[in-house]
């Protein structure tokens, strides 16, 4: 069972509306992690455990949509309807947000890529991550990555996460690399209650 301690924080990567079915760029099922999530942010908030949250903060004419040669539909245009975080998502009031990919000549599918995640992380003393969310081969995968890089310990929440799968394997190498790069994959049942 693991403990969550003073230097732990959840994570939370990229659950916009426009990444739900229905939303400009969805990911198939990826509405089913929401009463997930929602279980980890009632566990971490009444643990007094930080929040935070990434989302994609696109101008219109960003590097990554197809009318700017990019692979990707429009979506989570900054201010939209489609980049509100889900509505049945309960984030606490005091979630720390972090918006990415706000250049519109750079991608960043990481909440560390551009932004001061690392550093507001590291002000709090936090060492380890429990990370959920979409999609489990693009966002997901490069903020794992990064964390990692930036030396937080990740614990990867595997019953919260969804992938795009544009190619079928997509999301088994998107495991893989996680596992072989040091994140453990726990459930909300490995939890010590």
């Amino acid at each position: 069972m693991i403990k969550p301690t003073s230097q732990d924080a959840l994570l939370i990567v990229d659950v916009q509306k426009d990444f739900l079915p229905g939303g400009a760029l969805a990911v198939p099922k990826g509405d089913e992690i929401i009463p997930v999530l929602n279980r980890y942010i009632d566990y971490f908030t009444a643990r007094g455990r930080p929040v935070f949250a990434t989302r994609d903060w696109h101008p219109p004419d960003h590097c990554s949509f197809q009318p700017q040669g990019g692979p990707w539909p429009p979506h989570c245009i900054a201010g939209s309807d489609g980049a509100r975080f889900a509505p049945e998502l309960k984030l606490p009031e005091e979630t720390e947000v972090v918006s990415k990919a706000t250049e519109k000549t750079r991608e960043a599918y990481s909440g560390f890529q551009g932004t001061h995640l690392a550093e507001k992380l590291q002000r709090l003393g936090i060492q380890r991550l429990f990370i959920g969310g979409l999609a489990t081969d693009y966002c997901v995968l490069n903020t794992v990555r990064d964390a990692i890089v930036n030396g937080f310990e990740v614990c990867l929440l595997t019953d919260a996460i969804r992938a795009v799968n544009v190619h079928p394997e997509d999301e088994a190498k998107a495991l893989d690399e996680m596992r072989r790069l040091g994140a453990r994959f726990i459930t909300f049942e490995d939890l010590d209650e």
